[in-house]
C-alpha cells in the first residue's frame, strides 16, 4: 500500500478534498482517487472522509492507494531542441502556478530540462518558459521557449497569430451546418473566473473567430475546431453558447448531462500546431506538430 499525506495549504482553504488531491498528486490515476474513497482510504485528521468533503488549512491530509500510483508524473516530450520543447500536457494540471498550488507543467519541463542537460540548480540559467497557456483542464500541445531570444520570438508568433492551432472535442448533438467558421464578440467576467459571448459588439468586448469541422456526428459529435483568434476559454465558451457545449465541462456546459454520460473531465485537447517564425527559428518553420486526443 501507497501513503500520499499533505498538509492543506492556505490556497487549498474550502477545497473539496478530490479535487486538492487531483491538484496536488496528479500522477495518482483517476480510478485509484476513486478506489480510495469507495474503500474509505481517504483521512482527514485521522478521520475518514467522502470525496466532497471540504478541506480547511492546516488539516493533515492522508491518501492510502492499494495499487502503486508512481511517485512522478511523466512527462511526455513531442519534440525538443536547443531553442524550444514542445510537450504535450495532460488535463489536469496547470501551465503555470495560479494560486490554487500543486505541481505545473513549468515545473516538469524545468525538472525534465535539468536532467537531460546535467545542469546543476547554480549553472541553470534559463527555466523553460511556456509560450502560450492551455486550461488547467485541457489536455495537448504546449510549447516551451528554453532560451530569452526564442521566448521573445515565440511571444511574438502567438500575438500576430503567425502560426494554426487546432484541436479535438466532443460535444453534445450535431452541429449544422458540419463545417463552419464562427464569429462571436467574448467578454471577460473577473469576478467569476469565466467569459461570456455576444453576438453583437458591446463595451469591453474582443472579436473571435472560431472554425470547426465535424469529424464523427451523433447524441456526442467529435470535432476538429480551428482556433482562429485565441481568448480566453474562446473554444469552451463559444461552443457552449452555439448550443453544442464540450463534454465534460462544468463550467460552459451541461453538467446533467456530463454527468448522464458519466464524465467529469473535459474532452478538449490541442492536437496540431504549426508555427512561423520568418526564419528566426529554422528548425520549427513548415513543420507541422500533431498527437492523438486521448479520448
Amino acid at each position: 500500500m501507497e501513503l500520499k499525506q499533505m498538509t492543506v495549504p492556505p490556497q487549498g482553504e474550502g477545497d473539496r478534498i478530490d479535487r486538492l488531491i487531483r491538484r496536488y498528486y496528479p500522477e495518482v490515476p483517476e480510478h485509484l482517487v476513486r478506489a480510495a474513497f469507495f474503500r474509505r482510504d481517504v483521512k482527514l485528521d485521522g478521520k475518514r472522509v467522502t470525496k466532497d468533503t471540504r478541506v480547511r488549512a492546516g488539516q493533515e491530509l492522508r491518501l492510502y492507494l492499494r495499487e502503486t500510483a508512481g511517485n512522478a508524473l511523466p512527462l511526455e516530450v513531442v519534440y525538443e531542441d536547443g531553442d524550444v520543447l514542445l510537450v504535450n500536457k495532460p488535463a489536469g494540471i496547470s501551465v503555470e502556478a495560479d494560486g490554487k498550488g500543486g505541481i505545473t507543467l513549468t515545473d516538469l519541463c524545468e525538472r525534465y530540462v535539468r536532467r537531460s542537460s546535467g545542469e546543476t540548480e547554480r549553472e541553470f540559467l534559463f527555466a523553460p518558459a511556456a509560450c502560450h497557456r492551455l486550461d488547467h483542464q485541457t489536455s495537448g500541445l504546449c510549447l516551451f521557449a528554453r532560451t530569452p531570444e526564442a521566448l521573445e520570438i515565440l511571444q511574438d508568433v502567438f500575438r500576430k497569430r503567425s502560426l494554426e492551432k487546432y484541436y479535438e472535442c466532443l460535444v453534445r448533438g450535431i452541429p449544422k451546418p458540419p463545417e463552419a467558421e464562427c464569429a462571436a464578440w467574448l467578454v471577460k467576467d473577473p469576478a467569476a473566473a469565466r467569459v461570456r459571448i455576444y453576438d453583437r459588439p458591446r463595451e469591453n468586448a474582443r472579436p473571435i473567430l472560431t472554425g470547426y469541422e465535424t469529424l464523427q456526428a451523433g447524441p456526442v459529435s467529435r470535432l476538429r475546431v480551428h482556433l482562429i483568434t485565441g481568448r480566453t476559454h474562446q473554444i469552451r465558451a463559444h461552443l457552449a453558447a452555439l448550443g453544442h457545449p464540450i463534454l465534460g465541462d462544468d463550467v460552459y456546459g451541461d453538467r446533467m448531462w456530463n454527468r448522464r454520460e458519466k464524465v467529469r473531465e473535459l474532452r478538449l485537447c490541442a492536437v496540431s500546431l504549426k508555427v512561423d517564425t520568418g526564419g528566426k527559428l529554422p528548425a520549427l518553420d513548415g513543420k507541422t506538430f500533431e498527437i492523438k486526443a486521448p479520448f
